[in-house]
Order: C-alpha cells, then structure tokens, then sequence
C-alpha cells in the first residue's frame, strides 16, 4: 500500500496510532545502524533508506531518477514490512540473517527481502539492527556495481549464442538438386560405326 506522502514525518502522522508506534521503533533502530552515506526519504510510497545520487550518480538500474534502494519500512495493508536489498541480493547476507533470527525464537515471515510482521513483539530489532549495520554504502554499491556487470555480461553472452547459431543455420547450403538444377544426365557413349562393305565392281 503505497502512500502519497512527500516526507516521513507526513507519512507517520497518517498512520493509525498502534502502527506509526511500531514503526517509529523499528526506524529508530534502523536510523541508529545505518551507514552515514545512505540518506532517508520517501520512495516507492514508503519510508526508503538508499544511496543518494551525490554518492553514487548512476542511481538505481530501474529507474535512474531513483537513488539507489537499500532498505524500506511500511506499513501495508495487512502488515507491517522492512525490506533488505542486501538479503535479496546477496546469498550470504540471506543465511546470516535467517540463522540469527532463528536464534531469538520468532517466527520469521520472509520474502525474497520483505520481513512481514504485525506487532513490534515479532520483530526480532536485534537482528535488524545488525543486518543494517553489517553493510556499509561503499560495499552496498561495489557488490551493486559487481552483480549488474555480471548480469550484463550473462545476457550478452546469451545473445552472442543466439546470434552464432542464427548465423550457422543460414550459412548451411541447401541440397545440390535444389541449389543448382538437376545433375545433367550423364554423356551417352558415341555409337562406332561397322566399316561398310565394298561392293565388287562389275567387269
């Protein structure tokens, strides 16, 4: 559920009391890990935390006007979410944080990078803190940087295969019969002709 807010502060106040104490808290820990170069605002309708365009101008491969998303919290319309890019992207990040979340007895509700929860009790803000905390801006734009010139370079290789076999299929010749007419028919053999007998002269 996307709001229109044009700043966090607007975008607390709309919400419901219960809920905009939930995310207050979970900002709060956010907002006491996060690296000095990420900045917050709004974005996609949600409080986002991101790389700003001053850090890295490219911004984000989507959409270049955005800066580049780190992290989220919203309150949808079923549940309260906090989303990390660097679990979505990054394998090892995934298992850390499962394992350490396991290791506090709460139920994980997890998507590829969503944390869905619906009380602040459920929320393990330990493990939250730390997962924002273990990655800084820098490393958050090399890892970025790494994974889409390796994307780039899977999808041309994709392409230059594509390509090569289009190629080879156009450079195999067609059947002789059909590339040049029919084989001539072999040459007959040239008929000898029997000497011709001499007629006896009449005396």
């Amino acid at each position: 559920m996307q709001s229109k807010a044009k700043t966090v502060a607007q975008y607390l106040k709309e919400l419901p009391p219960d809920r905009r104490e939930i995310v207050a808290r979970v900002r709060e820990v956010i907002l006491e890990n996060l690296d000095d170069a990420f900045e917050e605002g709004m974005q996609y309708g949600m409080i986002g935390y991101y790389v700003p365009h001053s850090v890295f101008p490219d911004g984000y491969h989507c959409d270049p006007k955005q800066p580049l998303p780190f992290a989220g919290l919203a309150s949808q319309k079923n549940h309260l979410a906090v989303y990390l890019m660097a679990i979505y992207s990054e394998s090892a990040e995934e298992n850390w944080f499962r394992r350490e979340w396991t290791k506090t007895g709460k139920k994980l509700d997890m998507g590829k990078c969503c944390v869905r929860f619906k009380k602040l009790e459920d929320v393990a803000l330990d493990v939250i803190g730390q997962a924002i905390q273990r990655v800084s801006a820098r490393d958050y734009i090399d890892y970025y940087v790494r994974v889409r010139q390796e994307q780039q370079s899977e999808r041309a290789a994709k392409q230059n295969a594509v390509t090569r076999k289009k190629s080879a299929k156009k450079s195999v010749g067609k059947p002789v019969g059909k590339l040049a007419g029919k084989p001539a028919a072999a040459a007959k053999p040239a008929r000898k002709k029997s000497p011709k007998k001499k007629q006896p002269r009449n005396s």
